[in-house]
């Protein structure tokens, strides 16, 4: 049976691997790189996310610097991020794009914290879609007497048990992001 929970529970926990990445994205108010991640670049006719055209740099706090490997890429990248919903205005320079992070505004971290809680119960959601999955699959083994219904009733704890953790783990990654947003 152990091998059976296997396969749901490295679901839940690449779920909270994705929710981490997206709330990476969300910018706290100090340079972080992650917030190019969902930034692509139309470089010679491809979509190329901008971290394999470029290197990507965080001389401070609040700076990131953008130097493209091709100088032709340097009218894309802040093409992108112009039309990207990142909010900020990158500076060229002709050879470098620097991106300055402004202090955030209490609406802005009010807002952002609201992005934060929703990416939070996308994850529980998605957490529990695979409970459901899981619990589907031995309803039926159940149902074509491969298991016993005590089995089902163990199978059906323990599902919830993992549940719970992994909710609890998207609450306090939840909390953290949130904490970070307003400890500016």
């Amino acid at each position: 049976m152990a091998a059976e929970y296997q396969e749901y529970k490295d679901r839940m926990k690449k779920t909270t691997e994705v929710l981490s990445q997206q709330f990476a994205t969300v910018r706290a108010g100090r340079a972080n790189a992650g917030v190019l991640d969902q930034i692509s670049v139309d470089y010679y006719g491809t979509m190329t996310p901008i971290r394999q055209i470029a290197s990507v740099a965080t001389p401070d706090a609040r700076t990131l610097t953008i130097q493209p490997w091709d100088q032709n890429a340097l009218k894309g990248i802040e093409k992108a991020i112009l039309t990207s919903d990142l909010g900020i205005n990158p500076q060229n320079d002709g050879r470098i794009i620097r991106l300055v992070f402004p202090q955030l505004t209490e609406d802005r971290r009010k807002e952002l914290a609201k992005v934060v809680r929703k990416y939070g119960e996308d994850g529980k959601v998605a957490i529990r879609n695979i409970r459901r999955d899981a619990m589907d699959k031995f309803k039926k083994q159940q149902k074509k007497s491969e298991i016993t219904e005590d089995d089902l009733k163990d199978v059906e704890k323990d599902l919830q048990k993992l549940t719970d953790e992994y909710i609890k783990e998207i609450d306090a990654l939840t909390s953290k992001k949130e904490k970070e947003l307003f400890d500016l």
